[in-house]
């Protein structure tokens, strides 16, 4: 046992093992160039010649109590963040646009070695913040004097059909500052460009520091989608069913009120159950299928019908891509393709509005259209071969979730990871302690 313990201390042993680990993390990353750390690893635990903890005392056997709290610190904002940025990190779910198979108050951790971790685009940011700084409005918790592009370390395996995956939410790169979650374009479209420009800040934020989006992936490149009366068809086929997925239904009743008992039953929020009618005794209600038959089977329930959105003169302005040309709604939309990288596809005046944004923002091209004429980094272009992989991200809960349907493609670039488990979840109409929702802990998302 002494022989062992003298082993494990052994400087020599401790430099080993400590440089067998950094080789490995550099492999991982590809930049050789970091090896040149090895030579302060071997400083640090064999020749000695740099204090790098200066913060106390070299060869001090008593830490004091403040020595203590900042080592303690210093390992534990160091460890976190490498294992943020590289394997797993915390994610709550903040809207219903995933219920019911997430729900609002889960907390829910997000594998990034599932689809391998990607590396920062802004490496100099303040710890554990996302975009702004603690307790500011604004501030913006980032420095861009180091920008690196886009790269992705090698993971367990790709993005697959039905994932539910977290990414940077694409329309994020320009924003109003005042109101930094939402779409810039969705709100110049509704009350025009000039009136934002002249009457909120407007910034940009690059691509790892956009807000956080959470959906599933129901189609990856190369696939062709189409929605149908609120059926999601792939490839021709109906979307793999989804047990949690649910629709807004109008719920007519003989005018009597619904048992409340039924409705928590159902997970339906407070807020949602506001969506009452009582002199029709009409409510709107998010449901599932299962959800739907149970509320149908009720003695004062008369009628039960899915809600379903037609009207595509009213939705051409917020339904992707915003051009008549494509007057679809969040019901009936599509066909559409899904971009794949190395594919190629003929682009004209008319489709046009499904690539542009990829061409101009994703893909950092100069595209122009002059005398109807499409010019792409100057030239005349007829065609265009995709540099990226694109995918098609909706909500379970169809009537209730700002997804592609609304803002187009999720550039591979954008995705953070894959959602693994809910390790906590709150119910925000409850208090505590019956607002812990115990049969979600530690639940797999599927």
């Amino acid at each position: 046992m002494n022989q062992i313990k003298s082993i494990l201390s052994n400087k020599y042993f401790k430099f080993g093992f400590a440089a067998l680990i950094y080789t490995l993390w550099v492999i991982w990353i590809g930049n050789y160039f970091l090896l040149i750390g090895l030579a302060i690893v071997f400083d640090f635990y064999v020749s000695q010649k740099v204090n790098w903890t200066f913060w106390k005392k070299r060869g001090e056997k008593k830490k004091s109590a403040l020595v203590e709290w900042v080592d303690a610190i210093i390992f534990a904002v160091i460890a976190a963040t490498l294992i943020r940025m590289f394997f797993i990190e915390a994610y709550t779910i903040p809207t219903s646009s995933m219920e019911k198979s997430l729900l609002v108050g889960d907390y829910l951790f997000v594998s990034k070695v599932s689809y391998g971790p990607k590396m920062p685009n802004t490496p100099l940011s303040f710890p554990f913040a996302h975009h702004t700084l603690p307790f500011t409005q604004s501030t913006k918790s980032y420095l861009e004097w180091v920008k690196w592009p886009y790269k992705r370390l090698a993971g367990l395996g790709n993005v697959e059909r039905n994932d539910v995956v977290v990414f940077n939410f694409p329309e994020n790169d320009t924003i109003i500052v005042q109101y930094g979650d939402q779409s810039y374009y969705a709100i110049s479209r509704e009350w025009g460009s000039d009136y934002v420009k002249k009457n909120f800040d407007i910034g940009v934020r690059p691509v790892d520091k956009r807000e956080n989006y959470i959906k599933r992936c129901v189609a990856i490149p190369g696939d062709s989608i189409k929605i149908v009366s609120g059926q999601l068809y792939v490839n021709g086929k109906p979307q793999e069913k989804v047990d949690e997925m649910q629709y807004n239904y109008l719920v007519k009743t003989n005018g009597t009120s619904i048992n409340s008992i039924y409705l928590d039953e159902s997970n339906v929020s407070m807020e949602d159950r506001k969506n009452y009618n009582p002199a029709g005794g009409i409510y709107e209600l998010p449901l599932t299928n299962s959800a739907a038959e149970k509320i149908k089977s009720l003695a004062n329930v008369t009628a039960v019908l899915k809600r379903e959105n037609t009207n595509s003169t009213m939705m051409t302005k917020s339904i992707f891509p915003h051009s008549p040309n494509f007057p679809w709604t969040e019901d009936n939309f599509g066909p559409l393709w899904i971009p794949k990288k190395g594919e190629t596809v003929n682009v004209n005046l008319s489709n046009l509005p499904l690539y542009r944004r990829i061409i101009d923002v994703y893909e950092a091209n100069d595209l122009q259209v002059k005398d109807s004429t499409i010019l792409i980094n100057g030239e005349v272009a007829t065609s265009y071969t995709f540099k990226m992989d694109y995918y098609f991200m909706m909500g379970d809960n169809r009537h209730k979730s700002a997804d592609s349907r609304f803002w187009g493609f999720v550039p591979e670039d954008h995705v953070v990871g894959k959602a693994s488990f809910v390790w906590l979840s709150l119910d925000k109409d409850k208090s505590f302690p019956k607002n812990i929702r115990w049969s979600r802990i530690f639940k797999g998302i599927k």
